[in-house]
């Protein structure tokens, strides 16, 4: 495959996603999941420079998002379904054991994929994103990070925060990205990319359906993450506290952290170059030996 990306839309048990691809067909398969509300498209400055290093980069609209299905109702979002997508979409490209790498929602989603699939992950890079089960028992310690969270409580009603978010050409999500990033993060090319997926028919309420399914019953996970982890974060994110970075390490059992003090959420927009070969460095690296 070349380094610049194509995309095409491909079956995955029963739904479309479409998908970005970039790399040599024969490279170690890399999937590179976005968070809300953005969509393949996040990882536009990675694509290129991770397929050159010699991986094949694939980056999906999760579903829900962009040009990918979007079924009703909220428990085709519970995290259990979004985490077997994952796995559904390396067996549709006929690979059985990947690379994955996740922000933010995506970040979630790449935590609960190598917590209940560990044998299909080589290695795992998260960025800005907080182990599912670390998130609530940290809110409750830390007020504070409760505060910055109100959002999610907000996403719960029906139809309000739809018509909020859609009101002016999806004005509320476009300034939500601009300002809790460093100017210049998003162009306005990027935004009205992004706008053309939000004006989709139920696109919308798909992506909020991603936070009302957090209400859903789920299972803690089934032991420590086994795969390598690195874990990349923007130390001002007015959403996520640091805390949780750390938090979630605990749960590895073998994990790294890197801080970019000055990036934002928006780590992989801000800091492209250190997050290339971040990136590069943690995905191309031999595996460990085995333990005797």
């Amino acid at each position: 495959m070349p380094t610049e990306p194509a995309t095409r839309r491909i079956p995955v048990r029963g739904l479309t996603f479409n998908i970005a691809e970039a790399g040599p067909a024969d490279g170690p398969l890399t999937v590179l999941l976005h968070g809300f509300p953005e969509t393949w498209w996040s990882w536009r400055h990675q694509i290129g420079p991770l397929a050159g290093a010699g991986l094949r980069v694939v980056a999906p609209d999760q579903r829900g998002y962009g040009q990918s299905s979007r079924p009703e109702g909220i428990a085709p979002y519970h995290l259990d379904r979004l985490a077997e997508d994952v796995i559904g979409l390396a067996d549709a490209l006929g690979q059985d054991r990947f690379r994955l790498v996740g922000h933010d929602w995506g970040g979630l989603v790449a935590w609960w994929a190598a917590a209940r699939f560990p044998d299909r992950i080589g290695r795992l890079a998260i960025l800005n994103a907080p182990h599912p089960d670390v998130f609530g028992a940290y809110a409750r310690r830390h007020p504070s990070q409760a505060l910055r969270s109100f959002y999610v409580g907000f996403f719960q009603i029906p139809g309000l925060p739809e018509a909020l978010l859609r009101a002016g050409d999806c004005a509320a999500l476009r300034r939500a990205l601009t300002a809790s990033s460093r100017p210049g993060a998003f162009s306005p090319h990027d935004l009205d990319l992004y706008a053309a997926a939000w004006r989709r028919p139920g696109a919308i309420t798909a992506m909020l359906n991603w936070y009302r399914a957090l209400r859903l019953t789920r299972d803690p996970a089934p032991g420590p993450i086994r795969p390598p982890v690195l874990v990349l974060w923007g130390e001002r994110d007015t959403a996520l506290e640091r805390g949780l970075a750390g938090e979630s390490l605990r749960l590895c059992e073998q994990g790294a952290v890197r801080d970019f003090p000055q990036a934002t959420h928006w780590l992989q927009h801000e800091e492209p170059e250190a997050v290339n070969a971040a990136l590069i460095g943690f995905l191309t690296a031999s595996p460990p030996a085995p333990q005797t």
